[in-house]
């Protein structure tokens, strides 16, 4: 049973995508409060939106209410990012003086995503690795699927608090677990993600290619083991094999469904490869001992195509 503190906790959703949604409905069915801020239209009113979730066994809906973070002096209960990791330094900007010590948990795809809130002196911290898939079906409609529990860990923080956040996040719909030792399992979600939000997008195709394909499997392999030594190099010890059969779970798992790079491409929106493979080839650098020229080059044709895709 939980707390009536922690039931009582608001929860405010930055970002408003097919995650945001899919967490919200889950967690208003759970009997929290929630409100979903957008990260970057601000004037606009705040207003109500049913916004239904396709499981594979049920339809979940309810009602949500949307806003914008300057409609807010505070923002006290637990703050879920769920926006484009590339916009974390103007959010912690807003949010400086806005959370009242208020817990912050990334739901978010990147390495050192969190640092420019590190420099900015937070002090709860707390980073979620997402085992889950959302897609868009229609404007309020979005079908969702859970992998296994997503785990939290702490980056700043304590235990307790840690231990509060799982039991108020965790629900039937959308379920979380904690993390002793969340940065192993932060590097093998990044290394899966280079390779398929920079191979997917470039070859066009979904992201069951790498089961289908061994030609596109072997580069694969190659981002995997450039990763891996940078990995190495950061103290964080995981084999080419579990993160291999991480890439093809997932290929198998999402199947016809295309990569969130992919996605942005094709809707001419900015991509978050700066903190996926250039976040690497950045990490490589300052090792001054491995190189990652694949990974690198990967990256750098993601972002010609994202910019031509936006001109």
């Amino acid at each position: 049973m939980q707390s009536e503190e922690n039931q009582s906790k608001h929860l405010y959703i930055i970002g408003n995508g097919v995650i945001a949604k899919a967490l919200a409905v889950a967690l208003i069915i759970n009997g929290k409060s929630v409100t979903i801020l957008r990260g970057t239209v601000e004037e606009k009113t705040s207003y109500c939106e049913n916004i239904q979730v396709e499981t594979a066994d049920s339809t979940f809906e309810a009602d949500v209410l949307i806003s914008s973070i300057n409609h807010f002096e505070k923002l006290d209960g637990i703050i879920l990012l769920t926006n484009k990791s590339f916009g974390n330094q103007a959010l912690a900007e807003k949010l400086k003086f806005r959370t009242n010590q208020s817990p912050i948990v990334f739901l978010q795809n990147g390495l050192h995503i969190e640092n420019c809130f590190i420099d900015q002196h937070f002090n709860e911290l707390y980073r979620c690795v997402l085992l889950a898939t959302s897609q868009s079906v229609s404007k309020n409609k979005v079908r969702f699927k859970i992998v296994a529990p997503s785990p939290v860990g702490i980056i700043k923080g304590s235990d307790q608090i840690l231990t509060d956040i799982v039991e108020t996040l965790n629900t039937d719909i959308f379920s979380f677990r904690t993390e002793t030792d969340i940065q192993p399992v932060i590097w093998k979600k990044v290394i899966s993600n280079c390779v398929f939000n920079s191979i997917c997008p470039l070859l066009e195709t979904d992201n069951g290619v790498f089961q289908r394909n061994e030609a596109v499997l072997e580069i694969a392999k190659t981002v995997i083991n450039e990763c891996l030594s940078v990995a190495k190099e950061n103290g964080i010890n995981l084999t080419e094999d579990e993160v291999l059969q991480n890439v093809l779970s997932i290929s198998k798992m999402s199947d016809g469904q295309k990569i969130s790079t992919y996605q942005d491409i094709l809707n001419q929106r900015e991509t978050e490869i700066d903190t996926l493979n250039f976040a690497i080839a950045k990490a490589a650098e300052l090792t001054n001992k491995v190189e990652v020229p694949v990974t690198t080059l990967l990256g750098e044709l993601i972002k010609i195509k994202s910019e031509l895709s936006r001109s």
